[in-house]
């Protein structure tokens, strides 16, 4: 078999594909890219999980941001990009999916629970600094957004926090070494939609590239990688476009 040029053939080829997303896969569905233009980190303070945990006003503050993020995107739909790494786990090519998204939407997109690696945690979550109590954030959201009223953990009477992964928070361990593991025998490596400039988050796929993993690149937008040896494709443009029709014509042909 001749060693594969372009995105399909990559795909077809490979039986243990790991992704890598981040913020540009979900751009199609109307999120806004945290770090654009329009994103949050552009309009809204930085609370570290210090500030939440011994200032009450902070604490409600971040209550409030994450209750209107919930509220905007509870009903936003998974795109066909999210759709498209569902499709190759049906094809029995997905090994794991790394995402920096909280989101949700690979959720949405029933990507898998064993399979997707959710690096910095998940917004309809909640869980207990204190205890590691963990449960859903639905309820949590509504009473906040009717009734300004802060969740405690139901176990131990502390504070609850969104699942997310906070400034000055380190990302959970279990997480890290799902993800650590996921990296340690694939035979394709695809980054969507991420700028790659995120430690530690960013290593994950360079990790597999440097092992001589062949890595592919797709993002609008320049990227941290771009350039580096280890890269085998690197894409530019739409990636709802680029890589949903790439794994269409996949299967047409994996078919």
């Amino acid at each position: 078999m001749k060693a594969p040029e372009n995105l399909i053939e990559y795909i077809v080829q490979s039986e243990r594909i790991v992704f890598f997303t981040g913020a540009g896969i979900s751009t199609g569905a109307d999120i806004p890219d945290y770090r654009g233009p329009e994103g949050t980190s552009k309009t809204r303070p930085e609370i570290t999980l210090q500030d939440f945990l011994h200032d009450k006003d902070q604490r409600e503050l971040y209550w409030t941001f994450k209750s209107e993020d919930w509220k905007q995107g509870k009903d936003i739909q998974a795109t066909p990009a999210h759709h498209a790494i569902t499709t190759l786990n049906t094809m029995g090519k997905l090994t794991a999916l790394i995402t920096q998204n909280i989101d949700g939407l690979h959720r949405k997109a029933e990507t898998p629970e064993d399979k997707l690696i959710e690096l910095h945690g998940r917004m309809d979550g909640v869980l207990c600094v204190q205890c590691g109590f963990e449960g859903p954030a639905v309820t949590c959201y509504e009473n906040w957004l009717a009734e300004k009223q802060l969740p405690i953990c139901p176990d131990c009477g502390y504070f609850l926090k969104p699942a997310v992964i906070q400034f000055g928070e380190n990302l959970r361990e279990d997480v890290l070494v799902r993800a650590q593991k996921a990296m340690q025998d694939p035979d394709l490596v695809i980054s969507i939609g991420s700028t790659l400039s995120v430690q530690p988050a960013a290593t994950f796929p360079i990790m597999a590239a440097r092992a001589g993993i062949p890595y592919i690149i797709i993002n609008q937008g320049e990227t941290a990688h771009d350039g580096l040896p280890h890269v085998a494709i690197r894409l530019e443009g739409d990636i709802q476009e680029i890589f949903s029709s790439a794994v269409e014509d996949a299967g047409a042909m994996f078919g």
